[in-house]
């Protein structure tokens, strides 16, 4: 009989012990040790199918193109590096009813409409809800297969006889296999689960795609090593407040992990946004102290964001930072050089800042647009509506420069902005730009001297 034995394991970040423990040694987590039961992996059953490779010469391996199959939603595509690579797996995440589902079965639908076949398991509806969602999004193809099930063995029962070109997992955490004793959503079961999926779909040239559950910090449930078992990892991003979400790539084997996808939630399900600065900046309020616009540089697209500031003096001993869309350290460090470099004395004032639209920024390229909010508000004088601001902002207060400098000044022009304060070493690289005034500096006061 094959024997088991009981280990306690880590549900945030898979750690195992021998006993139980009040706090995770390795994640600092309270509470988080559950115990499971692992039996021992069978041996020799890779050996006995002949699917132990050889070492050869890197010089012998024959290249081909991955080809890419389109899902029919351009932002999606965007996102996944240009398209599905058949034989991947692709890993999901977000916060409860952000919109995860509804973005894989409408894109799963659009897919199926073009004739390739897709088995959509879930293990959270019935197919009775699947099909009154599909309804409302507008797509019912008969080639889009669903299925309501948990458990891993049906599921890969199901697969041989129907070969589905796309299988679509919403959720792993709902996923369990027979076999092991612990509960659906635990490190062991999500971890067996996951690997016996991802290696039929690999087996079969399949793309896979896994939602994943997030915790209470906005970090995918489970253990970590499901990140690095999937090609691919998504974030789906936005707040429930408001109608618009950002797909975000966060690792990709096969495209750049810089790229986003924009979308606005409506209705009739999720609608792409093809220009996502044109939407940021829709409702920038006219001749308001505190506004300023900046490029950022997201993979390949270049997107105009409106970043917006309060400086008022404090009433309390010790002054307030709010940030919202920006690492707080970073405006913090701007601040204090605004006040040592420009004059600017931010010392006793409460500072709240925030990027209009939800969207989060992480660019050096920003660091000139929040200082320019920062002035204009703290001095009660407007930015000009026409102008954009970019460049990387150093501690002695230099304006560094920064990369792809031209489609940012282009994306600007064709959104109408007139005047561009960048870096001045940028300027010396560029072409003038047609209807657009390139005005280079140096250092930060020479940056509030040509906007104020």
């Amino acid at each position: 009989m094959t024997r088991t034995k009981s280990v306690y394991i880590c549900q945030s970040c898979g750690s195992n012990a021998p006993k139980w423990l009040g706090k995770c040694p390795d994640c600092g987590g309270w509470n988080t040790f559950l115990e499971e039961r692992i039996r021992p992996e069978k041996k020799g059953t890779l050996a006995a199918a002949g699917a132990v490779s050889r070492p050869q010469a890197i010089t012998g391996i024959t290249l081909a193109e991955e080809p890419r199959l389109s899902t029919q939603m351009p932002e999606l595509d965007r996102v996944l590096g240009g398209g599905m690579v058949p034989g991947s797996a692709v890993l999901i995440g977000g916060d409860p009813g952000i919109g995860k589902s509804t973005l894989l079965l409408q894109a799963m639908g659009r897919f199926a409409s073009a004739g390739r076949s897709v088995l959509y398991v879930s293990g959270e509806e019935s197919l009775r809800q699947i099909r009154m969602r599909a309804e409302r999004l507008g797509v019912l193809p008969s080639r889009l297969e669903v299925y309501a099930e948990t458990s891993l063995e049906a599921i890969l029962d199901a697969l041989p006889e129907r070969r589905p070109g796309v299988i679509v997992i919403d959720s792993i955490q709902t996923v369990h296999a027979s076999e092991l004793d612990s509960s659906p959503g635990s490190v062991s079961q999500v971890r067996e689960c996951s690997h016996r999926l991802i290696a039929y779909a690999k087996s079969m040239d399949a793309t896979l795609f896994l939602v994943g559950h997030v915790t209470k910090e906005g970090a995918l449930a489970g253990p970590k090593v499901l990140e690095h078992m999937v090609d691919t990892v998504l974030y789906f991003e936005g707040e429930r407040g408001h109608p618009f979400r950002i797909l975000r790539a966060v690792k990709n084997r096969y495209g750049s992990v810089m790229e986003i996808g924009v979308f606005e939630m409506r209705e009739a399900g999720l609608v792409e946004v093809s220009n996502p600065s044109e939407m940021f900046l829709a409702e920038r309020p006219a001749g308001a102290s505190g506004s300023a616009v900046t490029s950022s540089l997201e993979g390949t697209r270049t997107v105009l964001v409106e970043i917006q500031s309060l400086v008022c003096p404090t009433i309390f001993g010790m002054p307030r930072r709010t940030v919202v869309g920006v690492d707080y350290n970073k405006v913090m460090l701007l601040a204090a050089v605004l006040e040592k470099k420009a004059g600017i004395r931010l010392t006793n004032h409460d500072i709240f800042i925030k990027v209009a639209g939800g969207i989060r920024l992480d660019e050096p390229a920003i660091d000139l647009g929040i200082t320019a909010s920062l002035a204009s508000n703290f001095l009660d004088k407007p930015v000009d509506q026409k102008t954009v601001v970019f460049g990387e902002v150093g501690l002695a207060g230099e304006v560094r420069a920064v990369n792809q400098a031209e489609p940012r000044c282009r994306e600007a022009a064709k959104l109408g902005f007139t005047r561009c304060i960048l870096p001045r070493d940028n300027v010396k690289k560029m072409k003038p730009f047609k209807g657009m005034a390139l005005e280079g500096v140096f250092t930060v006061a020479e940056a509030m001297e040509k906007l104020f």
